[in-house]
């Protein structure tokens, strides 16, 4: 059996992020050998300019089509072209993916506005999903973002997001210590 190629057929039929635990099981190789002949296959698909792509969501790996061919995809589909989502929305989204898992009423404290149809909204797109419940009076729902929104972004896992800007000292602080000094 050829590992690369039954690698690439697993990925093909699963449809979904495949955890490198499963493939190498799958396999039956090291973790290593199952992340080198991810990364191989991945590199074949680069080379040849294929249609398809092998990409990396946090510890799996995923089958998809070559955002290069998406255009044509979607007429030959006839899929709707997905509307691009709202300042609200990425602002949601910001504050989810920087301190997972929240609960709604911690985004809407950090954003001063109601965000329930806008957590429906990116839940339906796929983009958020519930995470257990927070240990409090309540028992409030904890959201974080899925394998879907690391996709969509192109990055492998939280660890690439960009860094947040550091926080310079408070105006207030300067001006206190003028009046004092």
């Amino acid at each position: 059996m050829q590992k690369k190629s039954a690698l690439e057929a697993i990925l093909f039929a699963a449809g979904e992020p495949l955890s490198l635990d499963r493939l190498a099981q799958a396999l039956e190789v090291s973790l290593a050998e199952a992340q080198d002949l991810a990364m191989q296959l991945s590199e074949d698909f680069r080379k040849r300019e294929s249609g398809l792509q092998i990409v990396r969501l946090e510890n799996g790996y995923q089958m998809c089509t070559n955002p290069a061919y998406g255009e044509v995809v979607r007429k030959t589909l006839d899929l709707r072209r997905n509307a691009p989502l709202s300042q609200a929305a990425m602002e949601v989204l910001a504050v989810v993916a920087y301190n997972q898992p929240v609960t709604k009423s911690f985004v809407e404290q950090v954003r001063g506005v109601d965000c329930s149809g806008i957590f429906t909204s990116l839940i339906s797109k796929g983009l958020l999903e519930e995470q257990g419940r927070l240990e409090l009076p309540g028992r409030p729902l904890l959201y974080g973002t899925t394998p879907d929104f690391l996709r969509c972004l192109g990055i492998s896992s939280l660890a690439d997001l960009p860094p947040l800007p550091q926080k310079e000292s408070q105006p207030e602080e300067k001006e206190t210590d003028v009046l004092q000094g």
